[in-house]
């Protein structure tokens, strides 16, 4: 029987509608960095209000993408895909209006349960649409819209930002999501897949986990190692425990015990899950610092991200050819050592220019470009096609980390730089800082925070690229190389993620 004559003839268009779908989220994920800081000074919003603006939607997008899945495969993977997209240009929507920090954050919840609903429709449906001879291609182009998202979606922010206010970086979602919402009804074909039992008490205890671990971090540079703090870090602990002992002996684990005995899965996660704790936080630090302290507009602060999407794209390339030569391991620590430079590079922009800021912003698009697709490959390798998004899940919780450690890092070190004699509002952050220093038309206090957040960003950087130089070390000398089976493997690795450079 011809093969090519059982493939939809409307495939092509079908993955116009997939693509959209995934842009959106890219597209919001990078907008959101470059919106932080007008976010801050017109919600009157403090260090760990923003944390929380950032991570109520990673949080819930990592914790409930494995259990998504599962509904798509039960009642319809079209048909709760156009839930997600309802409900994610909904809560947009609701996003762009706030007019407090808790509304936003009430709203990015509601964005992260569309955004998990959303993405494994659209894996699932490409799979089934497209057969083994052009999957390859499909893909490819997947990732390459998803690149564009990721690329446009500062310059885009910049320019919204600029023009209107912060809330339009929301709105923009809305038209797109509608018209791939629009294009799900009239072209994707329903489809289902084998019931896999939901598990709900173990998405409930691995979001518990997540949110009380970053919790504890947000909450110690504003209260030190108080009670609160130390029973948000065992609540953590003790959640971990239940979550690791309920998929042990459920009969519908979220995943199979057996994976983490698997050193490629328990290495491959843990490198994706470092790569993306250190983009996420090291580009929360720089976004804030160039338009606080450089005072970028906006839209600079777009196109100053530019040369370090490309860089990525272009690493990620490179990584497709090298990966299938030298495995897996080599490739994730060489990357994240480029990673570490990159930070130390970072930690220097107080004292050089802009061309130093895209010099360190190329190094460090190029590790994430490089590290990411191994570590997505060498974790997938190892997982069943059903448990595919979790490579999703892994990128989201290391932004969300990544967010609440670096940011929680730079605001107890910008708190220690700032003189007693300062002003309460003025210790705690920049933005108060420089709210006070208007109010009062103290000029000697806006040069004093300047200085003191330039200090606090070089030290914060330099602890980053530390750390992650050591994580480095260690998965070099850990891993096992694992070269992946077949070329177009691990091209598909290579899709950029909603988390790839930024959280």
């Amino acid at each position: 029987m011809d093969i090519a004559a059982q493939r939809d003839p409307r495939r092509w268009l079908i993955l116009i509608v997939l693509c959209l779908s995934t842009m959106v989220l890219v597209i919001d994920t990078m907008s959101l960095t470059v919106a932080v800081p007008a976010i801050a000074r017109e919600l009157d919003a403090d260090a760990a209000l923003i944390h929380w603006v950032l991570d109520a939607y990673t949080l819930v997008f990592a914790g409930l993408l494995l259990t998504a899945g599962s509904l798509g495969d039960r009642y319809g993977r079209r048909r709760v895909m156009l839930i997600g997209l309802l409900l994610f240009g909904s809560a947009s929507l609701a996003a762009a209006l706030a007019a407090s920090p808790e509304q936003l954050i009430t709203a990015r919840v509601g964005m992260g349960i569309g955004a998990a609903v959303i993405m494994p429709g659209t894996v699932s449906i490409l799979t089934t649409v497209f057969d083994a001879d052009e999957r390859c291609r499909a893909m490819a182009v997947w990732g390459g819209v998803s690149m564009l998202g990721l690329i446009g979606g500062p310059i885009l922010a910049g320019a919204l930002i600029t023009q209107f206010w912060w809330g339009a970086v929301f709105l923009i979602n809305v038209p797109i999501a509608a018209i791939a919402a629009i294009g799900a009804m009239a072209l994707l074909p329903e489809s289902r897949g084998p019931w896999r039992t939901p598990d709900p008490v173990g998405a409930a205890l691995s979001v518990l986990t997540m949110i009380t671990l970053v919790a504890a971090v947000i909450a110690w540079p504003q209260h030190g190692f108080d009670g609160n703090t130390a029973l948000l870090l065992v609540t953590a602990f003790a959640g971990a425990i239940c979550f690791i002992g309920w998929e042990r002996h459920t009969d519908a684990p979220m995943l199979a015990p057996r994976l983490f005995h698997e050193r490629n899965f328990t290495g491959g996660g843990i490198s994706l899950l470092l790569v993306q704790l250190g983009n996420a936080g090291l580009l929360l630090v720089l976004t804030q610092y160039l338009q606080f302290v450089r005072n970028y507009s906006p839209a600079e602060v777009g196109l100053t991200f530019l040369p370090m999407a490309l860089a990525s794209l272009l690493c990620n390339g490179i990584a497709v050819r090298l990966g299938a030569r030298i495995g897996g391991g080599t490739l994730i620590g060489a990357g994240m050592l480029a990673m570490a430079a990159g930070a130390a590079l970072l930690a220097e922009l107080p004292e050089h220019g802009p061309g130093f800021t895209v010099l360190a912003l190329c190094v460090l698009g190029a590790s994430s470009g490089l590290a990411v697709p191994a570590a997505v490959a060498m974790l997938a390798g190892t997982l069943p096609a059903a448990d595919a998004t979790l490579n999703d899940s892994v990128q989201q919780a290391g932004a969300a980390l990544g967010v609440a450690l670096l940011g929680s890092l730079l605001a107890d070190r910008f708190s220690a730089r700032m003189p007693d004699s300062a002003p309460d509002a003025a210790r705690r952050s920049l933005v108060g800082a420089l709210s006070e220093a208007a109010r009062t038309q103290d000029t000697g206090l806006t040069a004093l925070a300047h200085r003191a957040y330039g200090a606090a960003v070089h030290s914060t950087f330099l602890t980053a690229a530390a750390g992650i130089a050591v994580a480095a070390i260690i998965v070099l000398t850990a891993l096992r190389e694992r070269k992946p089976q077949g070329q177009c493997d691990f091209e598909n690795a290579t899709v950029p993620r909603a988390a790839h450079l930024a959280g």
